[in-house]
């Protein structure tokens, strides 16, 4: 008897369905979502123009922040232009391997984007609580060694998941209903026990965030605490708002994840379009808002954005 051949199990291609029961608005909900998605290419490619171009701008804080552009670029790139393919030209089909590629970058971004957090609180901590070591512990090695953890963490917890997957034999299910490729929907179709799929994609991805979630509440715990210590109540206001845009990076990061995951797991009476939806806005809302966050609440940003954007047309025009 010849053994058994799981190559053969596995399809060409995946069908993506879209939103199940909403085929018919799919047009209609493109236009907000290709809107959302290209003011957030706008608002990151604003924003890592100015750190790169302005020498002033080359601190760990901002540093930190053109990494967390590019992994919302990353994030958002990945899913949204075969999404609006597939809601304008019905182009849903995608090939086993183009299917694991995209699965992997999404995951990766998610988790990269999680640790770079972590290092952004970490950053404030040092800037706050111990003001005159910050330059000796945030160093430009330092801020690179943190990128490259960040990396080197997401890829060894994501990438056994191609392998979770490939192992799987496919009898023939090849249809996603959704709008794009992640680990679960994939290993759903599978004609095999999965049960090693859910263990490792919810417990190992979803522990290594409830660390850096931790992580960050206790690096704030230590901030605020410093914050009540200071005897100036001007200096506790201006410590504060270096920590504001922060906060609501992470609120709008991890609320939305967190809603999106326990909505999964135990909403079942959610109607399925809804998870779609809501999984879909989760790709688009972090690109689009955390630049804008940052641009308007932070003032070093604001003022070079305007000397960049704003001045040389000044000038063109006096002259």
């Amino acid at each position: 008897m010849p053994p058994f051949n799981l190559t053969s199990m596995t399809p060409a291609t995946f069908i993506l369905a879209g939103i199940p029961g909403m085929e018919k608005s799919h047009i209609w909900i493109s236009i907000p979502f290709c809107s959302m998605y290209l003011a957030g290419l706008l608002g990151n490619g604003v924003m890592l123009f100015v750190i790169r171009t302005e020498r002033s701008l080359h601190q760990p804080m901002y540093l930190f922040l053109s990494m967390l552009a590019i992994v919302d670029l990353m994030l958002s790139t990945t899913t949204v232009p075969k999404m609006l393919a597939l809601f304008w030209f019905s182009a849903g089909e995608i090939s086993f391997g183009a299917c694991l590629t995209q699965m992997f970058f999404l995951h990766f971004s998610f988790s990269a984007e999680s640790v770079i957090l972590l290092a952004m609180a970490f950053d404030r901590f040092v800037a706050i609580c111990y003001p005159l070591r910050y330059a000796a512990v945030l160093t430009q090695s330092a801020v690179v060694k943190t990128g490259l953890v960040a990396l080197l963490r997401s890829f060894c917890i994501i990438f056994p998941c191609i392998f979770l997957l490939k192992r799987l034999p496919f009898c023939g299910h090849n249809v996603i209903p959704h709008t794009y490729c992640e680990h679960m929907g994939i290993a759903r179709l599978a004609c095999a026990d999965i049960s090693i799929n859910i263990l490792y994609g919810l417990a190992v991805p979803f522990a290594a965030v409830v660390v850096d979630v931790v992580l960050i509440t206790v690096s704030y715990i230590l901030i605020l605490l410093a914050l009540f210590r200071l005897p100036s109540r001007t200096a506790r206001h201006k410590a504060f708002n270096t920590c504001g845009s922060h906060v609501c990076v992470i609120l709008l990061f991890y609320i939305p994840a967190f809603f999106t995951v326990l909505t999964h797991r135990f909403g079942q009476e959610i109607p399925h379009h809804v998870h779609i939806i809501l999984a879909n806005l989760y790709v688009l809302f972090p690109p689009l808002l955390n630049p804008v966050v940052y641009g308007v609440r932070t003032q070093q940003i604001k003022k070079k954005v305007v000397k960049v954007f704003i001045c040389p047309k000044s000038h063109l025009l006096q002259g």
